[in-house]
Parts: structure tokens; sequence; C-alpha cells
């Protein structure tokens, strides 16, 4: 199997209700617990993962899976874009935009791994290594 020819296989999300150390609020609302969304995607050996909040395991499930699901894994504008075609008449801001967000992080670590690269040097860096961040310094 060579990187070029790496098509997108099983894509997978699931929800998980992490309890607070202590009940949180925004002042508006209390709350005990967050729940995570965790997307993963499979192509060949390799596993990327993407994670998001709220209730958007089922649209990645139902909906983005079948979408991004036999695409080329390196082609990931394509995939997103895929994406928010399928959620154009589901409802592309909120849930629906959080569901792509996970599944498109999935992707990009996918593709990092496929490639034998850091997400980061894929991506693209802010700042070089070594550089310090600090406005003052």
């Amino acid at each position: 199997m060579t990187v070029a020819d790496v098509s997108i296989g099983a894509v997978r999300a699931a929800a998980y209700r992490i309890p607070t150390e202590q009940p949180e609020s925004d002042g508006t609302l209390e709350w005990d617990s967050v729940t995570v969304v965790v997307a993963e995607v499979d192509a060949g050996e390799h596993t990327g993962i993407g994670y998001t909040y709220a209730v958007a395991a089922a649209l990645i499930s139902d909906t983005l899976a079948g979408v991004v699901g036999g695409r080329d894994a390196l082609a990931v504008p394509g995939a997103w874009w895929a994406m928010v075609t399928a959620m154009r008449n589901l409802g592309w801001p909120g849930a629906g935009a959080m569901a792509i967000s996970a599944l498109d992080v999935a992707l990009w670590d996918l593709k990092a791994k496929l490639l034998d690269v850091c997400l980061a040097d894929l991506l693209g860096r802010v700042h070089s290594e070594g550089r310090s961040t600090d406005r003052a310094g």
C-alpha cells in the first residue's frame, strides 16, 4: 500500500459523559458533567482522532461517515466541502459545524500519520520551533 492509494475506511463517533470535579456554571446554567464526542477515521493502519462537544456523535455516524468514507484520505479539503454540502439542509451552524470540525481534525490527524509528519508541520506553525511566544520578549 502506498500513501497515494489510501482511502478512508471506517468512521466512528462516540460520546462520553465526563463528570466535573464540582458543579460548574456560566451564570445562566449549572452542570456537573461535560459531554465529549470523539471522532475517529481509519485509513490503512492509521487512525486519526478529533473531538468536539455536544450532540455531534449522531451527525457524524449517521450523516457524515457516509460522506467521507471511501474518499482519498489525503484530500482533506475535498472531504470538508463534501461534509459542508451534506449538512446544507440539516443545519450548518451549531451542532452541524461541531460535527464537521471534529471529523476535519480527525482527517488532518490521519493525513499527518499517513505521511509520517508532525501535524503542526503539516498545517504550518505560527512560530518556528524554539521561538518564544512571549509578547514582551
